[in-house]
């Protein structure tokens, strides 16, 4: 009995003691936080119609299946300055206005292509593109194929958009503090499309083409007062009305589908306001 009266009384202390530690530690007060982060992405879509109207065409490709184009991992593809925009990147700032809330604005950078040689329904026509594909489609199936159609957001699919956030802190360990982060977006779509359609002149420029909505949750971990790492899980929906496909303006593509994305950033606060990086509480 007294051993089991010894080892209730070492376990009862020891939950005490690690209670007074973890109470040494308070949240911080993050108002008046501005911070920025950059990382990459990895993304998927679902399928999308995608319609094609010109002067000489008017056509529906059905269900149409698309993938992400990840740059292949090396030090020199992913931290070089020179080249940094070239893999599917994020970037953001943001500003806590008080504890829990904050405002940020970014762009996500990905990058969308439609599968090659994949068979979709076709419905609607095609007519003096001195092509084989000239005709009257009704529901019929189709070969994408790289004299028909190549179809790709690749410089890229560019999500420039504003969101609210919250961030909660979850469990803290001495200076590194864990936290749970989620928040609702929206904004703008901006890509640089390019699009190979049957013998037309590509259009390869960026343009205003539509508008998305998001939302995600994410983990931060902070460390060294100043820095964090983030992983990001987030979702939304893209309505892209009016893409640019050829020379001519008078050529374009319409589509709207969901997006999955996969985020992993780092980033930096920096405490505009004075005392905003909150205070530890101890014994005197």
């Amino acid at each position: 009995m007294k051993l089991y009266s010894i080892i209730a009384l070492c376990v009862c202390s020891s939950i005490t003691a690690f209670s007074q530690n973890t109470a040494q530690i308070t949240p911080a007060d993050r108002t008046g936080h501005l911070f920025f982060y950059w990382g990459w992405n990895w993304d998927s879509y679902s399928k999308s119609d995608i319609t094609f109207e010109g002067n000489d065409y008017n056509f529906t490709l059905d269900n149409v299946d698309a993938h992400h184009m990840p740059k292949h991992f090396s030090f020199n593809n992913y931290f070089n300055p020179a080249v940094a925009t070239i893999p599917q990147y994020n970037f953001r700032v943001g500003y806590f206005y008080n504890n829990h809330y904050a405002i940020t604005i970014g762009t996500d950078h990905m990058k969308y292509v439609v599968t090659t040689d994949q068979f979709a329904k076709i419905t609607g026509t095609i007519s003096n593109s001195g092509t084989e594909y000239d005709g009257s489609y009704s529901d019929d199936a189709i070969q994408l194929k790289k004299d028909f159609l190549e179809f790709e957001h690749t410089d890229g699919l560019n999500y420039t958009n504003m969101d609210l956030r919250r961030m909660d802190e979850i469990w803290a360990f001495h200076s590194i503090k864990f936290n749970l982060t989620e928040g609702l977006g929206a904004g703008i779509l901006i890509p640089k499309t390019n699009t190979t359609l049957l013998s037309m002149e590509r259009y390869d420029e960026f343009h205003l083409s539509g508008y998305g909505v998001s939302g995600f949750v994410g983990l931060n971990v902070e460390f060294l007062k100043h820095f964090f790492l983030q992983s990001e899980f987030k979702t939304g929906y893209f309505n892209m009305p009016d893409i640019r496909t050829t020379k001519s303006e008078s050529d374009s593509a319409s589509q709207d589908f969901f997006f999955y994305q996969l985020n992993f950033v780092f980033g930096a606060t920096i405490f505009l306001k004075q005392g905003a990086g909150g205070k530890e509480q101890g014994a005197k």
